[in-house]
């Protein structure tokens, strides 16, 4: 198993490029299951993920090819129906798959996916919503099994607004008979990322990038060629990183427009962000103000961006609060953050964070995602040598960070454990 070993203290300069959004991908590779011919995406990030979701589709009878960053996709001979454990297990939203099936070929057998263990992100909306379409839903021995004859266009509304959620039933309403309104959709540029792919597969969607989204089902989809949008959670990453470690980071191919908020919080911390076309440049203050944040759906703060600001936090001269309003179990960061030094008081769903002159290296061991880059960027800052554990969870998410840490500046190795 990998380790990364990083020794901090050293100011982050140079330019970094963008890689292509996972979670745009996911359901984009996915939404060719839509269409009877080759698909080509262009700019994927090469992440375990990625793979995962390539390898599901291989199995489901989908020709798939990859050259780099592109990956082509024949549907044409998608002959079965069942999305196995051993392949759903290890992520979460191989769950895209199930509303394709059974708008494609009328049935669909996916297993209760697995991914990482950051609080409960249950599936009951999409099968609440495939249910209103008109399909039979079962749950046996694991699995989501459901049929439809025909799917029907309805009404749908989201009790909370789920990107996810959004994203299948979208995939499903485009090929079922009639309108289907979904009410308290979600907004992320990764959903509109995906509506864009629809429409020009032949889809008739409105509202898209509002909370009600107005589909009419179309009888068939044709192949597309398209390129997937930057990722905003990696752009933020690095902009956080850059004030953290005092740097001058220019952030290339990447959406301002999608990191907004970041930018704006960012700014209140001192930092100086400037963006124009497709980059970003980010210099850090001298000193780091504190400032308090709440996750909240798009265009809110993003919770893929909370542990990442948290550890900016750390080293803020002053108090902090941190709420976490999306999943409930998103701070298990903390006690590694401590382990290096950090002042941080949890009560419920919020953070006090009181900052510390500097951050200490110590042995670490990443538990999702998100808590893997914090634990990254903690190591940036801190003084001496932090060894991070457990990577593996990184390459879920970001594509060669190590790398691309180094070309900043950064004294940051991956070994072999």
């Amino acid at each position: 198993m990998d380790k990364i070993i990083i020794n901090g203290g050293r100011t982050l300069k140079g330019d970094v490029s963008i890689s292509g959004s996972k979670n745009a991908a996911l359901p984009i590779l996915v939404s060719a299951l839509l269409t009877d011919g080759k698909c080509t995406f262009h700019n994927v990030p090469d992440l375990r993920d990625i793979r995962s979701i390539i390898e599901l589709l291989a199995h489901l009878g989908v020709r798939v090819e990859r050259e780099n960053n592109t990956v082509t996709i024949d549907a044409s001979g998608l002959n079965n129906h069942e999305a196995p454990y051993e392949i759903v297990r290890t992520m979460r939203a191989s769950i895209l798959v199930l509303c394709p099936l059974v708008a494609r070929l009328k049935k669909a057998r996916v297993s209760l996916p697995g991914g990482c263990a950051i609080g409960a992100r249950p599936i009951n909306f999409h099968l609440k919503g495939l249910t209103s379409l008109g399909a039979s839903i079962e749950l046996e021995h694991g699995y989501v099994k459901a049929s439809a004859k025909e799917l029907i266009g309805n009404e749908i509304y989201f009790d909370i607004p789920t990107v996810t959620g959004t994203e299948n039933l979208m995939m499903a309403a485009v090929l079922a008979k009639g309108e289907t309104k979904l009410r308290n959709a979600a907004r992320e540029p990764e959903v509109i990322a995906l509506a864009d792919v629809l429409t020009k597969m032949g889809a008739k969607i409105d509202g898209v990038g509002t909370s009600i989204i107005t589909i009419k089902g179309v009888s068939a989809l044709k192949p597309v060629t398209v390129t997937i949008i930057p990722d905003r959670i990696e752009t933020g990453t690095f902009m956080t990183a850059a004030a953290l470690t005092k740097g001058d980071v220019l952030i290339k191919d990447c959406e301002p427009e999608h990191v907004g908020g970041i930018i704006l919080k960012l700014k209140l911390t001192g930092a100086d962000i400037r963006a124009e076309n497709n980059n970003i440049r980010a210099r850090g203050a001298d000193e780091i103000e504190s400032v308090d944040i709440k996750t909240l759906p798009y265009p809110g703060f993003p919770t893929d961006m909370q542990a990442q600001f948290m550890v900016l936090m750390s080293v803020a001269k002053g108090l902090s609060m941190i709420t976490e309003t999306i999943f409930e179990n998103r701070y298990i960061h903390v006690s590694e953050l401590k382990r290096m030094g950090a002042d941080i008081t949890l009560s419920g769903n919020s953070a006090m964070v009181k900052g510390v002159n500097t951050l200490s290296g110590a042995p670490v061991m990443a538990t999702d995602l998100r808590a893997s880059a914090s634990l990254i960027l903690a190591g940036l800052s801190a003084k001496g040598k932090t060894e991070i554990s457990r990577v593996y969870h990184l390459d879920r998410g970001y594509d060669a960070i190590e790398k691309k840490f180094k070309k900043l500046g950064a004294a940051i190795e991956r070994i072999k454990d």
